[in-house]
């Protein structure tokens, strides 16, 4: 039997999920806009442009609200809908903060995709449009024609199982996760750390489905590893679990849950907030604000000192990548995406906050551009400085490698 690997410590984790962040952000201009938040508010907040984006309601926005933090969430009943799928820096702001973050992720993507400027210009007059109809109707308001890259991913998602996310997620089958690359082995007092932060009930009730104290101490923790995941974890706590949970017949479902610490958030609040103390604890509002069938299947814990949120990743929760599309599937993705933030803004509102928001939206428009100039001069500005910003990021990485 092979020997087990021993766990790193937290400085030999920092190290390598620096490395990770460093690689991955280097791979192009998009995915270092998708990376670098802080740097995204820092130019944004000395952007000559910046005293003019509008204050809209006060509202739980997503605050990273870039392509890749969109995708279709199962409700847990077989229901999929395309939602907001982070909450890391969600705090109660500003939502023209969103539509800028989208704006800018979207002109990166089709930069990316070797896409003309005209096509930039058509998809944030196309992304406006759908946020707009969103606002003035969230019920039944017209997203436009579904692209073919939502489209392709809802099937797929459709179509999961336990199988499809273990394959894709553990690269195995069996209810094991596989130690290497991505999974590290942790030590004993955190996994009874994971074992107690799974036995609450909050977690038990809402995250696992246990009806009852029967159900409940069925529930046991197959497996766990420390999980290196992503551009946001350097030196976090982030885990995934097994669990088994017995089915009605006796048999045991898995499930493989996401637990990840929560800190303070970089997205800027808006003036007088009050935001929950406990930063899992704002995750978990805000999700169950703006994405409903993500919100109701997180609950927050405290485990080893920190506050972390637990959730379970359903085999149908995938993400939306953007890496390459044409003109049309570019000006469609645009709408669409839009009116998926709009309608997550919009549920929040009444009616007249609704209104005025839309008054608001309505101004600052110039010639026969429907784009506010807030707005397409938020999205030039800030594309430029992580143009400039990704190149030097490049040379540094090329230099240290």
């Amino acid at each position: 039997m092979a020997k087990k690997p021993a766990p790193l410590s937290p400085a030999e984790r920092s190290t390598i999920l620096e490395a990770n962040r460093t690689l991955k952000m280097a791979r192009s201009a998009h995915a270092y806009v998708r990376g670098n938040t802080a740097k995204f508010y820092d130019w944004l907040e000395s952007s000559p442009v910046s005293a003019r984006v509008p204050q809209g309601p006060s509202i739980w926005i997503c605050g990273d609200c870039h392509v890749g933090n969109l995708g279709p969430l199962s409700n847990g009943d077989g229901r999929v809908e395309v939602q907001i799928r982070d909450m890391d820096q969600a705090v109660i702001g500003n939502p023209a903060h969103d539509i800028i973050r989208l704006g800018l992720s979207l002109a990166t993507a089709a930069r990316g995709a070797d896409l003309p400027g005209v096509v930039t210009a058509q998809m944030l007059e196309e992304m406006m449009e759908g946020y707009v109809a969103a606002i003035h109707d969230p019920t039944s308001g017209d997203p436009g024609v579904e692209p073919e890259v939502v489209q392709s991913v809802k099937r797929r998602a459709l179509g999961r199982r336990w199988r499809h996310l273990a394959k894709e997620r553990l690269d195995a089958v069996e209810p094991q996760i596989p130690l290497g690359k991505r999974f590290w082995p942790i030590e004993d007092k955190e996994r009874a750390a994971l074992e107690a932060a799974l036995a609450k009930p909050a977690v038990l009730g809402t995250v696992l489905g246990a009806e009852d104290a029967d159900a409940a101490r069925e529930i046991r923790l197959v497996d766990a590893a420390y999980w290196m995941k992503g551009c946001s974890s350097l030196g976090l706590l982030r885990y995934a679990a097994i669990v088994a949970i017995p089915d009605d017949k006796g048999r045991k479902d898995y499930a493989l849950i996401d637990l990840k610490e929560a800190i303070d958030p970089i997205a800027p609040a808006a003036p007088g907030a009050e935001l929950p103390k406990d930063n899992a604890d704002r995750v978990v509002a805000a999700a169950r604000a703006l994405s409903p069938h993500l919100g109701r299947r997180m609950a927050p814990v405290r485990m080893l000192g920190r506050s972390l949120f637990v959730r379970e990743l359903a085999p149908q929760d995938l993400k939306l990548e953007l890496d390459q599309f044409s003109r049309g599937e570019a000006v469609k993705s645009a709408r669409y995406l839009a009116f998926v933030v709009g309608r997550a803004h919009a549920r929040q509102m009444d009616t007249d906050a609704r209104a005025a928001w839309l008054e608001i939206l309505a101004e600052d428009r110039r010639g026969n551009l429907d784009t506010p100039s807030w707005l397409w001069e938020s999205v030039v500005s800030l594309a430029g400085r992580h143009e400039v910003g990704y190149l030097e990021h490049c040379r540094r990485y090329a230099v240290a490698a």
